[in-house]
């Protein structure tokens, strides 16, 4: 009799295989793999993919993923036949912005440890003679880049896993989920049911199906994508042969979205130029008689669609205008509203997982971190840009997940910029305060459904009264979009005078009852049991004491905590670990409350005369929270500031909150009071130095390494993550994350680029900005303890190396005079 868990698989496409694989090599040995298609070729997206493998990606994660990926299929064959055949890839550019861009990618391949070039038209033409090299400006080549071929990866981890004991079972459609008392307990099939203790949804576009039977939402949208393969070309001609099937690396013209790899003495070529095709599943041929060019997974071939692609194809391989598409098909693929996998246990249901949404590309890394998750509690890879759980319940709707994962299919190859905002649908959440920042010209980008503004118009008419100091450099093209000079205004309005910040798409959760304060003793470092009033800037760990979140923990009163968090993730996470005795009730309140930051130097000036509370600084110490009434409005008021000035975050009702800002602003106009936004505010708290979870730091880093040690409590153990910390210190850690000023004063770069110390790549940048108080542009990054104040280093943005110096921090106010004051 087996000690693991009973695991049942659903889909023996290659991530199921994988996670198969994967499982059964760490020791798990009751595993069954299902497939409503026939074994080994299902009938899937595997069973079609083309199978090329560019690993860089501006996701660390995703890179990552896709490394192992790679180094996993190098290990693998099957009668002699390559899993892998590593070509490398290359992307060329035929446009100067495409040509940029590919410099920013190489950035981030040495970010994150992965060898590439940006190279010239020749160089780029040896390496594959078929690019017209008159049609390109460059290229960027990756040398570890090439092909999987996914069904002869099934096959190899299929005789792998069997031989360890695993059961596959073909023609084995799933037609329920069994489950009891909340938890799974079978998967019912038209074979019967099959006892589980566990069940992994690996199904890809069936996803969907899957989860519906577990009671999950699982975002995933069906779409087909145009693939073609030419006839015989006279310049392919024996470079290949049925073995090898390629010789030239793989190849992506995203300008035209594009791709091309060789099958033999044939081209095949993928597009992503055509109209969105969502599927309806209900209209796929259920025919179990599968075949490599009549499968499921296969629509019929376009042609109409294709044409543009294959003009454009023809300009850039001049073979191609003597050859003929001689087949084609619109294969289903998964996408999601923003381009990531599925990852994830159903908050309803326990035992239930998906792993759904994953390319070849990222399959055995995304299987092995399902794994480590299943056996281990927690992946080696950082995964909350992959949980299921990241989107917010506005963005689960149907209607929400077609049309935005339409629209990452149109933008898979369009150079996007880090701050791009989503065009649509918009205006899907907004506060209270949202009809008076409209009156003031706001410019909203968007995040997880809320509209933020990053500045205000209205702001513009001061940039004339800025002191000379305060005037910012003017900027390159890339990091001047989606940005405005107007931050600079803000910023010293808020430094000088009183600004007013929207908080309220901060995600705010209520902790209560009588088990309340042992939950949170028990997620987090800090110490929880502190007089009603008390603020608690704290950490949620994970068991290998990795940062899941940072948080902000207020109690309202003995059995009464708000939660200033990070997102969904934080209120999955709580209510996963909350008792099940009905003792803690978790809420997430944020919809039904907002908050303003009203910070500077004149804030109490604004809200002491419009409540009768005691706002001194006597009366209402820094980390404070009182219940008070300003302008006869209930309010939640807290003393605490994220940039670094005087100033409380103030709560209400959402239904007071239209009411709370005009009494504010009213006031406020004696003191020069102003709007401000994220662009203001992010600058603002780099110089003061506070942390971004989720950008500066992750589960990857300890607090330690993150310049967050203060926040664990030195006299409190017991706490999750606690035994993994010991023997850790500030003096032991081989990586910090350091604040670097950029030398020349001017130039700003925006995360994710590479930093070199004595001329080697030693880590990477997490968040920039411009700081508009020291007159500097500031980048916090990831690297090695050695690398001590006054350090010089470089960073490259864009192919050009930008000197920088470590930099002791806070930049701004380190005695904490101003917000203490």
């Amino acid at each position: 009799m087996g000690t693991s868990p009973r695991v049942v698989i659903i889909g023996a496409g290659i991530v199921g295989m994988n996670l198969a694989d994967e499982l059964s090599g760490r020791g798990w040995d009751r595993i069954s793999v299902l497939d409503r298609g026939p074994l080994p070729l299902t009938g899937g997206s595997t069973s079609h993919a083309p199978g090329l493998v560019f690993q860089t990606n501006a996701s660390k994660t995703m890179t990552e993923f896709a490394r192992y990926t790679v180094e996993k299929f190098l290990g693998l064959e099957v009668d002699g036949g390559w899993c892998f055949n590593q070509l490398g890839g290359l992307e060329v550019a035929t446009t100067p912005e495409r040509l940029a861009d590919l410099h920013r990618k190489q950035g981030w391949a040495t970010s994150w440890g992965v060898e590439g070039s940006v190279l010239d038209p020749k160089d780029c033409v040896r390496l594959h003679p078929l690019v017209d090299e008159s049609r390109i400006l460059g290229g960027l080549y990756v040398p570890t880049d090439g092909l999987a071929k996914a069904s002869r990866v099934v096959v190899a981890l299929a005789r792998r896993v069997a031989a360890r004991g695993v059961v596959l079972r073909g023609l084995t459609e799933v037609t329920g989920i069994e489950q009891h008392g909340g938890r799974v307990t079978g998967v019912t099939t038209t074979a019967g049911v099959i006892p589980a203790d566990i069940v992994v949804s690996c199904a890809g576009f069936w996803g969907v199906e899957i989860g519906a039977m577990a009671g999950m939402d699982v975002p995933l949208l069906p779409l087909a994508h145009q693939y073609a393969k030419t006839g015989r070309i006279p310049e392919l001609a024996g470079r290949s042969s049925d073995l090898t099937e390629a010789t030239l690396p793989i190849l992506r013209h995203q300008d035209q979205d594009l791709y091309f790899r060789e099958h033999v003495d044939r081209l095949g070529i993928g597009t992503y130029a055509h109209r969105p095709m969502p599927v309806d599943l209900r209209e796929l041929s259920s025919s179990t008689d599968i075949s490599e060019s009549d499968m499921p997974s296969m629509q019929p071939f376009t042609a109409a669609d294709f044409a543009p692609s294959w003009k454009q194809s023809q300009l850039l391989l001049p073979c191609l205008d003597t050859a003929e598409v001689e087949e084609g098909f619109n294969g289903i693929f998964s996408f999601t509203p923003d381009g990531g996998p599925l990852i994830g246990e159903s908050a309803d249901l326990e035992g239930f997982w998906i792993a759904e949404a994953v390319w070849v590309t990222h399959s055995a890394g995304v299987a092995r971190a399902v794994a480590q998750l299943l056996i281990e509690g927690r992946s080696e890879i950082e995964l909350h840009g992959c949980d299921v759980h990241r989107f917010e319940q506005v963005q689960l709707s149907p209607e929400y997940v077609s049309e935005t994962s339409q629209q990452n299919f149109v933008e898979i190859y369009d150079v996007l910029h880090p701050l791009q905002p989503r065009r649509s649908p918009r205006n899907l959440r907004v506060s209270p305060f949202h009809v008076r920042q409209r009156e003031l010209g706001a410019v909203f980008l968007e995040s997880a459904g809320w509209e933020r503004p990053h500045w205000f118009d209205a702001n513009a008419e001061l940039l004339g009264e800025l002191p000379p100091e305060w005037i910012p450099p003017e900027r390159d093209a890339w990091s001047a979009k989606f940005h405005s000079p107007i931050a600079a205004v803000e910023a010293w309005r808020t430094r000088t005078a009183v600004a007013m910040y929207d908080m309220t798409p901060l995600k705010r959760l209520e902790i209560s009852g009588p088990g309340a304060l042992a939950l949170l003793d028990r997620l987090t470092t800090g110490k929880m049991d502190k007089s009603v009033g008390s603020v608690t800037y704290t950490l949620a760990l994970d068991e290998a004491g990795g940062v899941r979140s940072d948080l902000t923990v207020t109690r309202l009163s003995a059995d009464t905590f708000q939660v200033g968090a990070n997102g969904n993730l934080d209120l999955d996470h709580f209510r996963r670990h909350a008792p099940a005795d009905g003792s803690v009730h978790i809420r997430d309140i944020t919809g039904g409350t907002c908050c303003i930051g009203l910070w500077g130097p004149r804030a109490r000036d604004v809200v002491a005369p419009l409540s009768r509370d005691d706002f001194s600084n006597e009366n209402f110490k820094y980390f404070r929270a009182e219940k008070v009434r300003i302008g006869g409005i209930p309010v939640t008021a807290m003393r605490l500031s994220y940039v670094g000035e005087l100033g409380w975050e103030l709560y209400a009702s959402a239904d007071n909150g239209l009411r709370l800002w005009d009494v504010l602003w009213a006031e406020g106009q004696r003191y020069g009071v102003i709007a401000a936004g994220r662009a203001a505010f992010n600058s603002l708290r780099l110089e003061k130095g506070y942390r971004s979870w989720g950008t500066d730091m992750t589960t990857e880093h300890n607090p330690y390494e993150a310049g967050l040690g203060f926040a664990v409590r030195k006299q409190k153990d017991g706490f999750a993550g606690h035994a993994a910390l010991q023997g850790i210190s500030e003096a032991t850690v081989q990586r910090r994350l350091t604040c670097l000023t950029i030398d020349d004063r001017r130039s700003v770069v925006l995360g994710q680029e590479p930093v070199f110390l004595d001329g080697e790549p030693c880590g990477y940048v997490t968040s920039a900005a411009f700081g508009h108080t020291v007159g500097a542009p500031i980048a916090y990054a990831w690297l090695p303890a050695s690398a001590e104040i006054g350090a010089r280093v470089e960073i490259e943005y864009f192919g050009a190396r930008i000197s920088a110096t470590v930099t002791a921090e806070p930049l701004f106010d380190p005695a904490m005079t101003k917000i203490k004051s």
